[in-house]
């Protein structure tokens, strides 16, 4: 139950990101580096256990974003994984030739008229350049002063799937993407994610944090557990719609792992898993992306598990990447 939030409203840096990733931790899983050629300008981490080699979240050296969330079927039974990896989406936008011009709404109509959307499990696609976000809010509004403008989000599992939305095209806004379509205010995690980013940001400027104290803000409130603990006899299926209220998800399922050490954990992963895609699950990585008005890109990722879902000893470690977007 993955979120993505995305705020405009910090003075100094207009694009932040907010991503963490949950996933079953015995699946194996690079971590964010530089893309070996021809994709050297791609930075992100990727899935190892497809042969795609997917991402749920990268950027470019030219600024393209691209952050995937998977959707959370309304029937257990629905199907989850399809004929080719969702992942695979991302790296179609960000494997781009760093000299196209192609733009967000024609790469969406690219994917659409492609078939890019189907044969694959459900999903909602945020992406685009940072420099459209930082632009519309220096200017103070999307393109011609509109409200289109900024990322594009895209959805599989959506009425019209050629229909995009825009969001963070303009400043003071603050808007999160999870598991359902965009916009479903049922989902507590979103709610309660986009305020929280709020208020951080806010006391954060009030406070005049320095950027390294900023980014341990954020991270603290990608680590707030609020789940539910699973009752005695709750099934499974059942038990993962609790998913939908806490930003960050503590090592679950299988055997009860809430406040046990690191070596029971790691134990449990090795006794539970009977593959990439079973066993137990949690929030593997978490990661932050900000951007300042001169086009300085700063990309960190906290490592919680490691590539086979053990847990990272001293519980963090971080990467970190900064460079300067091309053609500011």
């Amino acid at each position: 139950m993955c979120i993505a939030i995305i705020t405009t409203e910090h003075p100094d840096y207009p694009f932040i990101l907010l991503n963490n990733r949950d996933e079953y931790l015995h699946r194996p899983t690079a971590p964010s580096t530089f893309w070996p050629p021809p994709h050297a300008h791609v930075l992100g981490g990727y899935d190892l256990h497809r042969a795609e080699h997917g991402t749920w979240l990268g950027v470019t050296r030219q600024g393209r974003i691209a952050c995937l969330t998977n959707y959370r079927e309304a029937d257990p039974a629905a199907l989850i994984q399809g004929v080719r990896s969702r992942g695979a989406i991302v790296n179609l936008f960000l494997r781009q030739d760093p000299q196209s011009h192609e733009t967000t709404a024609e790469f969406a109509a690219r994917l659409v008229a492609e078939d890019g959307v189907r044969g694959v499990g459900g999903f909602s696609l945020l992406f685009g350049n940072v420099r459209d976000v930082v632009k519309g809010v220096v200017e103070g509004g999307g393109e011609g002063g509109k409200k289109k403008g900024g990322l594009a989000i895209i959805s599989n599992r959506t009425p019209d799937v050629e229909g995009l939305i825009w969001v963070a095209g303009a400043p003071h806004e603050t808007t999160a993407l999870s598991n359902s379509f965009y916009g479903d205010a049922s989902w507590p995690k979103v709610v309660k994610g986009e305020e929280a980013v709020r208020v951080a940001v806010k006391e954060s400027v009030e406070r005049g944090d320095s950027k390294e104290e900023l980014l341990e803000r954020l991270f603290g409130l990608l680590s707030v557990d609020t789940l539910p603990r699973q009752r005695n006899g709750e099934e499974w299926d059942v038990y993962l719609n609790q998913l939908r209220h806490s930003i960050f998800v503590p090592p679950i399922g299988g055997v009860e792992l809430d406040g046990v050490p690191s070596d029971r954990i790691a134990a449990a992963v090795d006794h539970e898993a009977v593959d990439a895609t079973s066993g137990i699950y949690g929030t593997q990585k978490q990661s932050l992306i900000l951007v300042d008005k001169k086009g300085m890109l700063t990309f960190v990722e906290r490592t919680l598990f490691d590539g086979i879902g053990k847990p990272v000893e001293g519980g963090k470690v971080d990467r970190v990447f900064e460079f300067q977007v091309e053609g500011w």
